[in-house]
Order: C-alpha cells, then structure tokens, then sequence
C-alpha cells in the first residue's frame, strides 16, 4: 500500500546562523558522481520527492555502504539525494547551523555541542553509525612514548571537536595530567599524515584510513578509544537529523533508517561485499577495509531502539559527554538533562521491522 504523498522541503529554520558559522573550509563538497545503480533490498517508497542533503564522512561504516551501493537512490526513486563530504563531525555541526543539509554523520563530541550552549541546534539523534574502539587511536613516532605521560611537552595532532580529541583529553584527565602540559595541534586527518611525514608532529589521536597510514610510517598505537570506553566514555559516530526533517519527512527518514540497518547487517554477515564499499568510499584496499571493521562496533536497528542504546542511554552519555567538555571550555553551559534525552530520537529505528 502506498503512502500519502511527502514532498521534501528545504528548511531554513537555521539560515539565520549562516553567517555565524559558514560552511567549513575543508568541506570537500557535494560528490559530482552518482551512486552506482541498485535494487532496493525491501519495498521502495515511491512517494517521496524532493532532495535529501546528506553529510557523509569516510568512515568504514554503513553510510559509506549505503552511498557506494546506491540504496537510497534505488529506495527512493522520485527522490534526488544528495551525498556532501566532510572532514570532521565538527564541518558537519556547522553544515547543520547553516541549514544546507538534512542528515549527517558526527561523532558524539560534536553532537553534543551541536545540543548545548551556545549553539543549541534543532537537531536529534536517529541513529548509531557505530561504538568506536580501535579504530580511533594514539599513535606515536617510534621510540618517543609507551604511554600518555611520556608524551608530556610534545606535540599531538586531532580534529578539534571531534570525538579522537574527546577521547585524548580523557586519556590525559585519567592518567591525572594537565593538558596544558602537552601541545595540541588541531589537524584535520587529511592534514595529519603530510605533518607526521615532515616531523612536525609526535603524535596523533585519529582514525582510519589516517591511522593506517601513520602505521605503515612506523607509528606505534599505545591506547585507543576501545580503552576510553572501557574506563567508562564511550565514544559513537552518530546519524544527526534536523529536527524539521524528522518531523516533515517521516517517510523519508524510515527509508534512510531501513537502508542503514541493511548496510549494519551486510557489514555482521557479508562483510566481504560490504568492505569493496568501503574502500572504494573510504580509499583503501578491500583488505584493508574489512580489517577496519574490528575497530568498531556496529549495531542492528532492533538494538538499537532499546533503553541500552538509543531509548535510554545514549542520552545519559551525551549529557556526561557535555559535563566533560564544559570542564574543558568546550561548551560555554551543560543543557538540561532533558535536553539531551529529547535529543535522541529512537522512533524511526523502532519502525524497523
């Protein structure tokens, strides 16, 4: 049975911060080839027109699957879907306040700032793109550190904002250090390797394909996001939508949350087919690509509706997410508890079926 009709607006709500925060610099802007062609793996949703602007990142995960392979286009026919590529969660936070896209992968870093003061964006949670492990590491030049305190007066390279740079200042806050004692250098990751390779840097906080490259140059990992979580801040890569988006777009917003949710399940059972995605999306080998996918963990929609993910917790670690960052002048004031619990929308992935 068809749907009523939905026609896809371009919302403005946020135009008024464009010139406050443009879009960023680094954006490598709107892809200039369409997806490969593709048949909707379930029932496509002919009813919806307009264009989707979406803010895809090269993370080896489902959204770089779900572009690689054309499941949107082919799910939503009558569609125009537009795929934009960052450097960082943080462009994607300042794409958000310039209203020029409607769905967009950031970290947890910056999707928590995109919530508090003092940029307090319309913007929810819809999905978990994946828990960060491994894949988010320190990597030092061989022979400077074994650990964090070692690194003490040296110069460390992360995407300010992001979630590497959350989890560095985390690491260092644990082994009861002063950050100031350390010399951080915000660094996209495209801009991290040519420093690593002129020596400007000791070391990096930073994911792959990044972190790959600084191994094949002799860098050694010494600790991971794998081991912020595990001492209790976890970090996430996130599906941001505008809040008109949600509320004006629900069909659209089930088939985007339906395409995801296949892309968890090729990369858990068919991880071959998912990693020639990837490392076409993401630049690396396919090899190179499937071992990637250890670094992190991916999550089903079904899992992720429930109170251990979406329905409950996530918000609880936004909210810690920006008790930290406050301590650290990340944000100018911590929301209500509220704010970030009513800042995840668990509805379009319980819809899945």
């Amino acid at each position: 049975m068809k749907t009523s009709r939905t026609v896809l607006r371009r919302t403005g709500a946020a135009a008024l911060l464009a010139a406050v925060l443009p879009l960023a610099a680094c954006s490598l802007g709107e892809d200039s080839e369409a997806a490969s062609a593709s048949d909707c793996p379930f029932t496509a949703d002919e009813s919806v027109e307009g264009t989707i602007r979406i803010g895809y990142q090269k993370i080896p995960n489902g959204d770089v699957v779900v572009k690689d392979q054309g499941i949107l286009e082919a799910c939503l026919p009558n569609a125009t879907i537009e795929w934009n590529n960052f450097a960082s969660g943080g462009d994607v936070v300042q794409a958000f306040g310039a209203g020029s896209i409607d769905l967009g992968l950031a970290g947890s870093s910056p999707s928590t700032k995109a919530l508090s003061e003092p940029l307090s964006l319309p913007v929810k949670v819809v999905w978990i793109h994946d828990l960060i492990g491994e894949a988010e590491s320190l990597i030092v030049r061989d022979g400077i550190a074994t650990d964090i305190k070692g690194l003490k007066g040296g110069t460390i390279a992360t995407p300010f904002g992001s979630t590497a740079h959350y989890s560095l200042l985390q690491a260092i806050a644990d082994a009861g250090e002063d950050p100031a004692d350390y010399k951080l250098v915000n660094s996209e990751p495209e801009q991290i390797a040519p420093a690593w390779g002129k020596g400007d840097v000791d070391a990096a906080w930073v994911w792959d394909p990044t972190l790959s490259e600084l191994e094949k140059q002799g860098g050694t990992v010494i600790l991971s996001s794998k081991d912020t979580a595990e001492a209790g801040k976890p970090t996430y890569d996130l599906g941001l939508a505008s809040a008109s988006f949600i509320e004006e777009n629900a069909a659209a917003l089930a088939v985007w949350v339906k395409a995801q949710d296949f892309a968890v399940e090729q990369i858990l059972t068919d991880p071959e087919k998912a990693a020639e995605s990837v490392a076409v999306e993401v630049g690396v080998s396919t090899d190179e690509a499937r071992a990637q996918f250890g670094g992190l963990t991916y999550l089903r929609a079904s899992e992720q509706a429930g109170d251990d993910w979406l329905g409950k917790k996530l918000g609880e670690d936004l909210l810690a997410t920006a008790t930290f960052l406050l301590g650290q002048d990340g944000i100018s004031a911590v929301a209500p508890a509220a704010t970030y619990s009513d800042g995840v929308h668990a509805a379009a992935a319980a819809s899945v079926k």
